[in-house]
């Protein structure tokens, strides 16, 4: 069935070119994943405020492997923009920040991150979602972030207000974590608003 309006992104334009890096400032980057990584992360997934907010954890190397594989598998296919957010002199993984269920039609990707433990209370998150953000609206034409986080999550949002994403709601009862059902905060940023 033929479509009635044009997509906002191009469909096959993140394909086409490999997944930048993106600086952040102050000795910050946003890269690729690597299979280096994951030790790495599944270090930061024993980390109990990301189990907590994650609901996940790794129990070996080679699960945080097929993590990364199909973290790298989403730029390809078009689903997720996945980067490992570094040190950029050691390399050192500070973080994650992702873009996750990207809509081309509509211009749409959904905001996810965490930070580990060493590097929480530095700025770190912030900088790489403000860094990401920029990229998705500037160069690849996203119109629309989404940002939710659950409400107990006070730290996640803190990194939404302060990269612009506005406070749109409430959604009610909304995830289900291992302490029981949590409502969400829900945020946007809009291209027009970076």
């Amino acid at each position: 069935m033929p479509t009635l309006v044009h997509s906002t992104v191009p469909v096959g334009s993140l394909a086409a070119q490999p997944q930048p890096t993106l600086t952040a400032g102050d000795g910050v980057l946003l890269r690729p994943w690597t299979l280096r990584d994951a030790q790495a992360v599944m270090d930061a997934y024993q980390d109990g405020e990301i189990q907590r907010w994650h609901v996940q954890r790794a129990d070996s190397v080679a699960e945080a492997q097929e993590w990364i594989e199909g973290w790298q598998g989403g730029w390809a296919a078009e689903t997720g923009a996945h980067w490992a957010v570094v040190d950029s002199e050691t390399d050192v993984l500070l973080a994650r920040a992702a873009l996750k269920a990207l809509q081309f039609a509509d211009g749409t990707a959904d905001v996810a991150y965490w930070t580990a433990p060493a590097a929480r209370g530095k700025g770190v998150c912030p900088r790489a979602v403000e860094a990401m953000a920029s990229w998705a609206f500037d160069v690849a034409g996203f119109h629309r972030l989404d940002l939710e986080h659950a409400m107990g999550n006070t730290a996640s949002c803190r990194v939404a207000e302060k990269t612009g994403f506005a406070v749109e709601g409430v959604r009610r009862s909304a995830w289900l974590q291992t302490d029981g059902r949590h409502d969400v905060h829900v945020h946007a940023r809009l291209r027009a608003e970076g």
